[in-house]
């Protein structure tokens, strides 16, 4: 059997290739192509059918090589940042109760599953929402209850994610004696002027002190993240910021482009003319080439396109899982998943959520079937995230590989990588872009596949 493939043209559209700029990172592409790599629309199943499909599912023995993990979401926020698009609920102290008592019943009914028990996680991340907003007592319950239920590898990462305000040494205290043993804090910004804009609780003396005093205890990872093209951001508060980040001694650092949605508050004030417009992309690519270079300069180990660590502690596996199409158990309101390809995503509303959870059934809005060649889309996705596309790691290998050489040697031209006989690197603009790269791709190859004859 020998490969052959349809050969592309030498000449490609825009949007795949970018295009030849003096300066590709602030002008290769118009903008983000999204958030995150778009895999495309799947077709779904809803009703009995998707609850019967899902159950034979989760009664399987066996579970699949990918790797796994577990998502645990809590929907509740004191504040809603101006930049959010995602806020569902206030925080409420007897709504927070209520929810997490169905938390648990949920969290125990999933566990029994065979296909969760047939093999370990390799990571646990609670998300929100706020998670923080638990109480100590709750997030010692929680971190138990994981443990208690669910097969963890030896060196498993659980992560609590969520805000410094109100996070007391009780609930720090609470959640170590408990297992968790990474934080990831949404800072956004030190600077006081820029949090004020963008509805960020506390200052920066206090966020400086806090940091410092939990990295410190050097009893957990702790990992913050950064948005850089806010209100009020320059180049020189920027700079402090990331300072900011060596003088607190966290152990990792994201840093997130802001982008803009229109049901965010931050989009409906510069609409009313309340807010000052943002930096646009190519001000935000060059803050992320600042950030880069900073980071490089300082010797942390850059981990994914927008991640450093400056520990070997940080590991920052469940967002690399997620990006490697790792299979994913979700729990609680608002959580997405996927099961042996499966995706869903539970119901964002709680009192339907809580009414799937008393009736022992799962309360999601619908089942998406497994992707086409989900597996190399995956595999680009993952590729371009860490900033190496190597053939080895590609489902089809040096073929597959030697099939992009077009698009390879286009992104080349134009800045974005730099191609090596089995290994193309994506340059610090390569890697802004890294996300339209990784839709490019796949679109490239669903334009023109690698065929087997």
């Amino acid at each position: 059997m020998s490969t052959i493939d349809l050969a592309p043209p030498r000449q490609l559209p825009e949007a795949l290739t970018g295009k030849a700029s003096p300066s590709p990172i602030q002008f290769a592409f118009t903008k983000k192509t999204g958030a995150h790599a778009n895999h495309g629309k799947r077709e779904a199943l809803s009703g009995v059918q998707a609850q019967q499909t899902l159950n034979e599912l989760l009664t399987q023995t066996k579970a699949s090589q990918q790797a796994r993990a577990i998502y645990i979401h809590i929907p509740f926020c004191r504040v809603r940042c101006t930049f959010c698009n995602f806020f569902q609920y206030a925080s409420n102290q007897q709504m927070i109760d209520d929810y997490f008592d169905l938390l648990e019943q949920e969290l125990i009914a999933k566990s029994r599953y065979p296909w969760t028990q047939a093999r370990s996680f390799d990571a646990v991340y609670v998300g929100g929402g706020t998670p923080t907003d638990l109480s100590p007592q709750q997030l010692l319950r929680l971190g138990q209850l994981i443990h208690r239920h669910f097969p963890l590898s030896d060196n498993c990462e659980i992560t609590l994610e969520g805000r410094l305000n109100r996070f007391s040494d009780d609930k720090f205290n609470a959640a170590l004696e408990s297992g968790f043993n990474r934080f990831s804090f949404g800072v956004q910004s030190f600077n006081s002027k820029v949090r004020r804009a963008a509805k960020r609780l506390d200052n920066r003396d206090y966020i400086l002190e806090r940091l410092s005093q939990l990295t410190a205890s050097n009893q957990a990872t702790i990992a913050i993240d950064l948005i850089y093209g806010l209100p009020h951001q320059t180049q020189e508060n920027w700079q402090q910021d990331l300072q900011d980040v060596i003088d607190t001694g966290v152990h990792g650092v994201d840093l997130y482009q802001l982008l803009t949605f229109g049901g965010s508050g931050l989009q409906r004030n510069i609409d009313a003319g309340r807010e000052v417009v943002p930096l646009d992309t190519s001000d935000k690519a060059m803050m992320y080439q600042q950030g880069h270079q900073f980071f490089t300069q300082q010797g942390f180990q850059q981990l994914s396109y927008c991640h450093w660590a400056s520990d070997k502690r940080e590991q920052s596996c469940y967002n690399s899982l997620a990006k490697q199409g790792a299979e994913i158990l979700p729990i609680g309101a608002g959580a997405g998943g996927n099961i042996n390809g499966y995706g869903l995503m539970q119901s964002r509303d709680i009192d339907t959520w809580r009414a799937g959870v008393t009736a022992n059934n799962w309360a999601f809005e619908q089942l998406s079937l497994p992707a086409n060649n989900a597996q190399l889309k995956a595999a680009i996705t993952s590729a371009c995230d860490k900033g190496r596309i190597e053939a080895s790691l590609l489902p089809e290998g040096l073929a597959l590989f030697k099939h992009c050489q077009v698009l390879f040697e286009a992104w080349q031209r134009n800045g974005l990588v730099t191609i090596k006989p089995t290994q193309v690197a994506l340059t610090v603009a390569g890697q802004f872009w890294s996300v339209n790269l990784a839709n490019a791709m796949t679109q490239y190859l669903q334009m023109y596949p690698l065929t087997n004859n």
